[in-house]
């Protein structure tokens, strides 16, 4: 696999997965290991809507649009090992275990959202998830995730 196959932009990304402003927390895949492990990138941004609310004053990046990021990342590596079976299909987040916040996510910060496959059977992925900034874990779970096909409703 070339270094080209491994680092995905965010026109790639947005083919992966249907999220779109202002929930689309992945803005690129900077490293991607099929079927075992991806790491995301995450530009955090004054300009992001919650910010508004969360907190005035002291913007911190909501826990759970965190692990969301997590699941976009998880949703592109499951996406990209199918290549063409995933077409027609979505991901959908079914669990999180296991979610620790360690560190607030500020504006600012390059938010490195590491995924690794801990389990896979058939359309059922169990991944555990770590969000950096630089050396520091921010947050980390362990999470699961469905593919289906796009028309079927999810459960």
């Amino acid at each position: 696999m070339s270094e080209a196959d491994t680092k995905v932009d965010i026109v790639a990304v947005m083919e992966m997965i249907p999220h779109r402003y202002p929930i689309l927390l992945v803005d690129r895949i900077l490293e991607f290991v099929p079927g075992e492990r991806a790491v995301g990138l995450k530009n955090v941004t004054f300009n992001e809507p919650h910010f508004q609310g969360h907190f005035p004053g002291w913007p911190v990046m909501p826990g759970v649009l965190i692990v969301e990021a997590m699941a976009q990342t998880s949703a592109c590596l499951v996406v990209k090992t199918l290549g063409d079976e995933a077409k027609g299909k979505v991901v959908y987040f079914m669990s999180i275990e296991e979610a620790k916040f360690r560190r607030p996510v500020t504006p600012g910060d390059a938010l490195h959202i590491h995924v690794e496959k801990i389990q896979n059977r058939k359309n059922v992925w169990k991944f555990n998830g770590k969000a950096m900034v630089g050396d520091v874990v921010c947050a980390e779970a362990v999470f699961s995730a469905m593919i289906m096909d796009q028309t079927s409703k999810p459960i």
